[in-house]
């Protein structure tokens, strides 16, 4: 695996480039998350295809987003991404928020060959509001320590259904940094939340209608620990409805364990749309 930073319009975007024959499959994480998140699907699909999973600005080893960020922002990031790289006919794999703007990235590019939809580019309601913001608070928190920071977010975690262990453990303890005398995440709380916002001026007619390769959306059926999932499946009426050909497959694991566990179904119904390409 290659790691390494492209400049996309003077600003840094982290790539973990995993060799490969077929492909590439450009892998974008979730609205917290860094190319970390993605570490099953890397793992499944490196070396028969080429997979290069990116750190979003404002994430990880990336450069911070712009004052104002959005899903459509960092669209244009990645298809510089994909210039910059003389990437031809990729492949895009999008979780939650990646899902998002691979789709728009999709409607731009007719280039694209495939387009993975990991929950996410639904319809979005009040009721993720009310499930993703509250979590947000702990990007402004300082900590001590990489540790403390670390078990922080295993609590949090615990909470979402999801089971800790060592890979899950390098991921969160990628997200943190020192600053100053103290800890915290890399990313900027009121960023995030703007990223989020944007989920909001997504419209599926509009941005689905234009895509032209096949789909793929896998939908998290499961509940988040106590609570519902993040998306219903009626979220994806206009998804489903305006996108020209689409495959809808339903897993029963929860939004977070979708990339949090090594999720053999989920693998495998993407290696069968892979294969149809």
């Amino acid at each position: 695996m290659d790691f390494y930073k492209v400049n996309i319009n003077g600003k840094a975007i982290q790539v973990a480039d995993y060799p490969g024959e077929k492909g590439p499959i450009i892998a974008i994480h979730g609205l917290t998350g860094t190319h970390k998140n993605m570490h099953y699907y890397a793992e499944k699909f490196k070396g028969e295809y080429r997979f290069i999973s990116v750190d979003l600005r404002g994430r990880g080893n990336s450069d911070e987003t712009d004052v104002e960020p959005s899903i459509f922002k960092h669209a244009d990031d990645i298809i510089g991404l994909i210039n910059e790289l003389k990437i031809e006919n990729p492949i895009l794999l999008g979780y939650s928020m990646g899902a998002f703007i691979s789709a728009i990235v999709a409607s731009r590019l007719k280039s694209v060959q495939g387009l993975i939809l990991l929950d996410g580019a639904a319809k979005a309601t009040e009721h993720q509001r009310g499930i993703v913001q509250p979590s947000l608070g702990r990007i402004s928190r300082e900590f001590t320590s990489k540790a403390h920071y670390a078990e922080e977010i295993k609590k949090i975690y615990s909470n979402l259904g999801i089971e800790w262990n060592d890979v899950l453990q390098e991921t969160v303890e990628y997200e943190v940094g020192p600053a100053g005398d103290h800890w915290e995440n890399k990313s900027t709380e009121a960023r995030i939340v703007a990223d989020f916002d944007s989920f909001y001026t997504f419209s599926p007619k509009e941005i689905c209608s234009q895509i032209e390769c096949p789909v793929l959306l896998v939908y998290a059926k499961g509940n988040i620990g106590s609570m519902p999932p993040l998306f219903y499946i009626t979220d994806y009426e206009e998804t489903r409805e305006f996108t020209k050909e689409i495959e809808t497959v339903i897993s029963d694991c929860n939004h977070y364990t979708m990339v949090f566990e090594k999720r053999e179904d989920i693998e495998q119904a993407v290696d069968v749309f892979l294969n149809k390409l």
